[in-house]
């Protein structure tokens, strides 16, 4: 019977059935909710593209980078710059993309060929430089005080509040992105990623240049981040060096983690827990809240090292051990026969 089951979730008709009722249902969702509800699921869609973008680096080709976030926070700068100064929505948005990944090229460039805790160090440096560089130039960032761009009210006929009008935004980008995303992982890119990722050695021998993909990913992952920030500012309006602050980058590294690293839903289910799990921890006990986040991420590691992600798979794990005894046949040889046999002559 669960071979049954599981071979009814595998079909196509059963999987396009079930992706459509989602979208069908994301689609009407904010007809229906109210205000609060809306902004925070546009907020989870924000930073589930943020944890997408670090898991193409992390997840899909195992490099250890803890910047991130800085790419998000770029992403916000250019798109409230880009506002500020007139411009039109589409160049902003296209420069909040390439800029981004302009500088993770860069960095890449350089990083991409030390390897472990040395690239760690120099991701790490690109939230500790920016929070500074931010205040530093205020013409452009507005210093410490931050700068705010509305642009994402909705349009008169479209019928919609803003509220509304800036979900839709975020489904519409982001629906792009993870389908992007997601058809490169699982074309060559992604084989080539997942190769390196698990020996760089064996990729050198196979003709897949390591440091070539590296630099790929990096600089894919920093587009992505771009495109966060410039979702960000769709939903938040408003950026600040706080943006960029370290921690958040250990955030989303910690998301990640609890959604699944080197999936694509894992990246969805790291957005909600990036948004949602703070919410809570602060409503259960505010003084409190980094050590009942800290204890939830042990938790996920201990019981699901592969992340919430992995929980069906481990599901049909488990299952399958218990129905092993209770589908075991009987022996080939009754023991009556083999004590007959033995106590014959």
């Amino acid at each position: 019977m669960g071979a049954q089951k599981t071979g009814l979730l595998r079909t196509p008709w059963f999987q396009l059935t079930l992706a459509l009722v989602v979208v069908v249902l994301l689609v009407v969702a904010p007809l229906l909710l109210p205000i609060p509800v809306n902004q925070t699921l546009a907020r989870v869609g924000v930073f589930a593209v943020a944890v997408l973008g670090l898991n193409v680096i992390m997840g899909y080709t195992g490099q250890v980078s803890l910047g991130q976030i800085f790419f998000l926070g770029l992403g916000a700068y250019v798109t409230a710059y880009g506002v500020e100064n007139g411009w039109n929505i589409a160049l902003v948005f296209l420069a909040a993309v390439v800029i981004p990944g302009v500088v993770g090229l860069i960095v890449a460039l350089a990083a991409a060929r030390l390897g472990g805790l040395a690239i760690a160090m120099v991701t790490i440096a690109l939230p500790i430089i920016g929070v500074p560089l931010a205040k530093r130039l205020s013409d452009l960032t507005g210093g410490s005080q931050g700068i705010s761009a509305r642009f994402s009210s909705a349009p008169d006929w479209t019928g919609l509040a803003n509220d509304q009008w800036q979900y839709y935004l975020v489904l519409g980008i982001g629906g792009i992105s993870f389908l992007l995303v997601f058809n490169l992982v699982r074309g060559k890119y992604g084989r080539a990623f997942r190769i390196v990722k698990e020996n760089e050695a064996v990729a050198g021998a196979m003709g897949i240049s390591p440091y070539r993909y590296k630099v790929l990913a990096f600089t894919i992952a920093s587009m992505v981040g771009g495109v966060s920030g410039f979702l960000y500012m769709v939903v938040v309006q408003y950026t600040s060096p706080e943006t960029l602050a370290f921690h958040h980058s250990i955030s989303l590294l910690a998301a990640m983690v609890v959604g699944g690293a080197g999936s694509i839903i894992g990246s969805l289910i790291g957005g909600v827990y990036y948004v949602l799990v703070p919410n809570f921890t602060n409503e259960v006990a505010p003084t409190l809240t980094s050590l009942i986040q800290g204890a939830i991420l042990l938790l996920v590691l201990f019981v699901l090292p592969g992340g919430v992600a992995s929980l069906p798979r481990v599901l049909r794990r488990w299952t399958g051990r218990s129905s092993r005894p209770s589908s075991s046949t009987s022996p080939t040889t009754p023991p009556s026969s083999a004590s007959a046999k033995e106590d014959s002559p």
